[in-house]
């Protein structure tokens, strides 16, 4: 199975309602995952666990740790903050645990940026189809439409950075997608041969937004 003597970086981006917070909890069943827990200003949903899926904290407490320099990466998104703090991540690291990072394209971009000495691989999770988006975004959304639709809107800008990834997977069944992305980390930790036609993807890519 995977191994690495320092831990790896993984992080998972996609559009509001692709499935990311999902994979990312499946992959962190793996032996020596652990998912990084990131701060929010946003509400708790219902099924959510404070310390356990976020840290929720008040917009001046989260304003406090950027001016402290404790962010790894922090993002302003739909109105919320969300942020990785440094030193969890980091421990974790050396301690040879590969991380999980459910974060959007903004967070994405600072990591790479910072250009830490750790392996990091990125995947861009997308929807089959934008119908089948806003009907997954409507369940879970289902006291307010205008927030699927808010995230729709969205979801054509969001989009556009899957480019800036190192591989982009369509989540049309999770387990499927699941298997794709672990075989994928696999190979990128053992240096293996890698199943991924980009092609294919930018065709789906350009499906999407047409």
């Amino acid at each position: 199975m995977l191994s690495q003597k320092d831990g790896v970086m993984i992080i998972l981006s996609s559009p509001s309602g692709a499935g990311k917070t999902t994979l990312v909890n499946m992959l962190s069943s793996l032996d020596n995952f652990e998912i990084s827990i990131s701060h929010t200003t946003r509400q708790p949903r219902p099924n959510e666990i404070p310390e356990k899926d976020y840290f929720f904290v008040k917009e001046d407490k989260f304003k406090s740790l950027i001016k402290n320099g404790e962010f790894l990466e922090y993002a302003k998104v739909f109105s919320n903050f969300y942020g990785t703090t440094r030193t969890l991540v980091l421990g974790k690291l050396n301690w040879g645990k590969n991380v999980l990072f459910d974060i959007d394209w903004q967070g994405a971009d600072q990591i790479k940026n910072k250009k830490l000495d750790y392996k990091l691989i990125t995947f861009f999770i997308l929807p089959p189809t934008k119908d089948e988006l806003f009907k997954r975004l409507s369940n879970r959304d289902m006291k307010d439409k205008l927030i699927a639709e808010e995230r729709m809107r969205q979801f054509d800008r969001d989009v556009l950075h899957w480019i800036n990834y190192d591989y982009v997977v369509i989540n049309s069944n999770l387990i499927e997608c699941f298997f794709k992305i672990r075989n994928l980390i696999d190979a990128e930790i053992k240096n293996g041969s890698k199943d991924y036609d980009l092609e294919f993807i930018r065709s789906h890519v350009n499906n999407l937004i047409s």
